[in-house]
């Protein structure tokens, strides 16, 4: 799809200690996503993904919201044509619009998402792209697509099975329905709910970056990668992600500083 014209920035990225704080900025719109947004999302997780001595990721939305879902004025504005609006579907997945979704699976260390305001229809579905979710008691969930008569389709299949099962999954799609951050707490949309998403997820990210990189890449792969495949599948994995740490430095290194009960130097995977 091609991009708008614009110089307004969509998304900031700050690295610090470790830890990289992706941040939507568009807040005027509440995050809304035109086709700049897509498009800076999906390379801010590109990007995330091959820098140097990044342990964990937050993703946050600046303003009222984390992300209100589809701009469909400023996307159906910026195509020429039905046809061009409908050409990304016809390319190899993951296409353009998975790609905003779908590249934050691919991030290869922990991305836990701050929920505040709306989180609705692709605003979730990249939300659902995390590890980890953090939402506040009154934000605003919803697989929101059928008001659009569309199906949600920014990779909602690789995510949502595996946090509800396929009845609260159809339900959630079936009718639009909007959950605050509590129901969707208890539905295990999202992980935690708590008053001040972005300072828990701040607080967890600097807790799993004073960890082995290496064990903790190693676990999301293993979760990743096995959550769905067969017994001796699951069972090779688990043994071959073991055995491409043992005795590496940074093993070694959370041994040594374990028994002596003080922080660990680990050093970054190139």
């Amino acid at each position: 799809m091609p991009a708008e014209v614009t110089t307004e920035q969509r998304v900031a990225i700050e690295v610090s200690d470790h830890v990289a704080t992706v941040t939507l900025t568009r807040p005027y719109k509440h995050n809304a996503l035109d086709v700049a947004m897509f498009e800076a999302i999906a390379a801010a997780a590109e990007e995330v993904a091959v820098e140097p001595g990044v342990r964990a990721v937050v993703l946050r939305g600046e303003g009222p919201s984390f992300c209100s879902g589809l701009d469909v004025a400023g996307v159906m504005a910026s195509q020429p044509s039905s046809d061009a609006l409908m050409a990304p579907l016809h390319e190899p997945v993951p296409n353009w619009f998975q790609r905003t979704a779908h590249r934050w699976l691919e991030v290869p260390v922990p991305v836990i998402v701050a929920i505040h305001g709306h989180c609705l229809g692709g605003g979730l579905q990249i939300a659902l792209a995390g590890d980890v979710r953090f939402a506040t008691p009154d934000a605003k969930l919803s697989v929101l697509e059928v008001k659009w008569g569309l199906i949600p389709d920014m990779a909602i299949t690789r995510t949502l099975p595996r946090l509800v099962g396929i009845d609260v999954a159809k339900e959630l799609a079936f009718t639009g329905r909007v959950l605050t951050g509590s129901e969707a707490g208890e539905l295990g949309l999202v992980t935690h709910v708590v008053d001040d998403p972005l300072a828990a997820a701040r607080s967890l990210a600097a807790e799993i970056a004073g960890r082995s990189p290496d064990a903790v890449r190693g676990m999301k792969r293993l979760f990743d990668e096995s959550w769905t495949g067969s017994t001796e599948e699951t069972l090779r994995l688990e043994a071959d992600i073991q055995l491409g740490l043992l005795g590496t430095p940074n093993q070694l290194e959370a041994v040594r500083a374990g028994m002596l009960k003080e922080p660990a130097q680990f050093t970054d995977p190139s």
